[in-house]
């Protein structure tokens, strides 16, 4: 006959039957840093040179250019014949009050919405067709693709006003527009300038994404065709959120790009077009700073703009991150 030793556990002791306690023995604690402690360190070391230099080249420039934004600094200061004097929100007070601001605001919000979306929507439809195309056909597209994104933008801009050129525009030949003037009308204007930021910036979106589809697993898509899903609804209903983080750094970085259009603008329209009725925040901040000698106003412009990408890119990404996305 075998009897059972009853125990029990109160606040780690054990109590056999006789009544004595013990204590549980516990694990050693830490006295030091550990092997723990000083590998957690290491990565910040890896990093370290990384961080130097993008405080070097990103940091210090926001900080003068957020330092002369709050001063009255003109040709007149630059060259020292007068000190610089402060001003604090002075200049952004000045530039919330200029209706100019304003229009020319709303003009680059839409104009680079309209270029983002363009953007992603032709990358992501050639991303697709690299994956439904023979091997010589992707070659062709990889490569004109990848030559309209190695184009300078200077070039790809003098190349585009050539194609629209009143005088010598095969294009207008071709539509039988006589000598039609596309950089005269605003609207005309901005769609030329979308069609040449689209043709510059669309390989990396179709570059990225086709990567994407390409790390897809095979038997996925092929479940998608057996159950009769057409083309787009595999696209929106299996690819789009397998590759939404992909999407998401593509998105992001078409809205810092297409915001902050300077060259084609500049270059295609003339400074602003007509009365500056095609100015974008990017070429007005260089109006005001480089052509007015209002240096001060155009950092002040420049904080804005820096502002508004950056609460963008913050709402997106907490939007993402409701939904459960990992970043």
């Amino acid at each position: 006959m075998t009897t059972d030793t009853p125990v029990a556990a109160v606040r780690g002791r054990t109590r056999p039957a006789d009544g004595r306690s013990r204590a549980t023995p516990r694990p050693p604690r830490r006295t030091g840093p550990g092997p723990r402690g000083r590998a957690g360190g290491i990565p910040w070391l890896y990093l370290a040179p990384a961080l130097v230099v993008l405080g070097a080249l990103l940091v210090y420039p926001i900080y003068q250019l957020g330092l002369i934004s709050l001063f009255h600094y003109t040709q007149a200061q630059v060259s020292g014949g007068q000190p610089a004097t402060f001003e604090g929100l002075g200049n952004y007070r000045r530039l919330l009050a200029d209706e100019q601001f304003w229009q020319v605001l709303g003009a680059t919000v839409v104009f680079a919405a309209a270029c983002v979306l363009s953007t992603l929507a032709v990358g992501c439809a050639l991303a697709v067709l690299l994956t439904r195309v023979r091997a010589l056909p992707r070659l062709a597209l990889m490569l004109a693709a990848l030559g309209a994104w190695a184009t300078p933008a200077v070039t790809g801009s003098t190349v585009w006003l050539f194609l629209f050129d009143p005088d010598f525009s095969p294009v207008n030949r071709l539509l039988g527009l006589g000598d039609h003037s596309w950089t005269y009308g605003r609207f005309s204007a901005f769609f030329l300038v979308l069609l040449e930021v689209v043709w510059c910036s669309f390989p990396f979106v179709m570059v990225t994404v086709y990567a994407g589809i390409r790390s897809v697993p095979a038997e996925v898509l092929e479940a998608a065709s057996l159950d009769g899903a057409s083309q787009w609804r595999i696209w929106r209903s299996v690819l789009a959120p397998m590759l939404r983080p992909i999407l998401t750094v593509v998105t992001i970085q078409s809205v810092i790009w297409d915001f902050k259009v300077f060259t084609q603008i500049y270059v295609m329209t003339g400074g602003g077009g007509i009365a500056g009725q095609n100015l974008v925040l990017n070429v007005y901040a260089y109006q005001q700073a480089f052509a007015s000698s209002q240096y001060s106003l155009g950092s002040a412009i420049g904080v804005v703009m820096l502002l508004i990408l950056l609460a963008v890119t913050l709402v997106y990404l907490r939007l993402l991150r409701r939904q459960g996305e990992e970043l």
